[in-house]
């Protein structure tokens, strides 16, 4: 279908109002949380709402550049000194994605007797997948699954997540680590523009490589890199990050469309069910992780949420709960994730 501008500038625009009036009744997160409902509300009423590609990766550049500045060398160690914990996390993200997915086979197998049972095996395991939408839904497809399913819960488990942790977090007064240097405050035109060219220069090397979340990936690694040496080449202005989760809001709010809530409905009531069971028990298991580090737990609930790279980091930013913590659990886990799970499936139910 030929991307219509009018239907990418309507997005913007009902983003932006839907910012404001977060901004307004001050709801947390307001600059991604507004544009988010807004876009997924309109959308599924089947109004004309559309994402322009670039748009979305410009969103995630200045996102990845913005979370790069938190790693300071003092930072970096910290980071480093928890690696057992991040390697924990990761083996509890894999066997909770493993829960779910065969959790939703279980449920919906039998109510779906015109799927043949390895494409509806293979489903429902990468849907349970706790990895990025698009790498999952790839993945899907070449195990000749239901991609429609998959894609459409990964959206729904993004939705949920970006939206409830947030509202949790500023209700329930919890408080994080807050690694914030001043440097990050200071921002230099021409830093920023040198800052510009390097990380873009990182995001096109990893789009060259094929590595997953390149426009996001490659501005972090290379600004973590500068930050690390105490290169402080420029902060990023508030304005500009509040644009870059206004964008990345649009992304994912228009994946939704007016046959979401009607198609495959006890499928998708068991993602809604099985996402807030997962963020209760992601809950337990962040709380033995702050016990065992000494760690906020409002800082290793984001880090250990089933939630995507971008939506947890930017709330930690936003909250002030221990960016650099965050990120890495985040990071770590997204690349484990897109290692292990195929040969994982493959190993577990000998396909080829």
């Amino acid at each position: 279908m030929r991307l219509k501008p009018f239907h990418v500038v309507f997005s913007l625009l009902l983003a932006l109002a839907g910012a404001w009036l977060c901004v307004w009744i001050g709801t947390p997160l307001p600059w991604m949380i507004g544009p988010l409902l807004a876009t997924a509300c309109a959308a599924i009423a089947g109004a004309p709402t559309a994402n322009w590609r670039p748009l979305n990766n410009t969103g995630q550049w200045v996102i990845g550049t913005a979370l790069g500045l938190y790693f300071t060398p003092q930072v970096t160690a910290l980071v480093g000194s928890l690696w057992w914990a991040i390697a924990l996390a990761i083996v509890w993200a894999l066997g909770l994605g493993l829960a779910f997915g065969g959790w939703l086979h279980r449920v919906n197998a039998p109510r779906m007797p015109g799927v043949p049972a390895p494409a509806m095996r293979a489903t429902s395991y990468f849907a349970g997948a706790i990895g990025g939408a698009s790498e999952m839904t790839l993945l899907a497809e070449r195990a000749h699954a239901r991609t429609d399913l998959v894609a459409a819960s990964h959206s729904l488990r993004l939705l949920l997540v970006t939206v409830t942790i947030p509202f949790a977090m500023q209700f329930s007064g919890l408080h994080g680590l807050d690694l914030n240097p001043p440097v990050l405050r200071a921002v230099s035109g021409p830093g920023l523009a040198a800052l510009a060219l390097a990380t873009a220069a990182g995001a096109w090397l990893m789009l060259r490589l094929g590595r997953a979340n390149p426009w996001f990936m490659g501005p972090l690694l290379v600004t973590m890199g500068l930050t690390m040496a105490s290169l402080h080449l420029s902060g990023i202005p508030p304005w500009l990050t509040n644009t870059a989760q206004l964008l990345i809001a649009v992304g994912l709010g228009v994946r939704f469309s007016p046959t979401f809530l009607h198609a495959a409905p006890r499928w998708m009531a068991s993602v809604v069910l099985g996402t807030l069971v997962m963020l209760v028990l992601c809950s337990g298991f962040a709380a033995l992780l702050a016990w065992a580090t000494g760690l906020p737990l409002a800082t290793l609930i984001l880090g250990t949420s089933p939630g995507g790279i971008a939506e947890m980091a930017i709330t930690a930013k936003v909250l002030q709960l221990g960016v650099p913590v965050v990120t890495a659990f985040q990071v770590c886990r997204l690349v484990a994730v897109l290692i292990l799970v195929a040969p994982l499936y493959r190993w577990l139910y000998k396909a080829d």
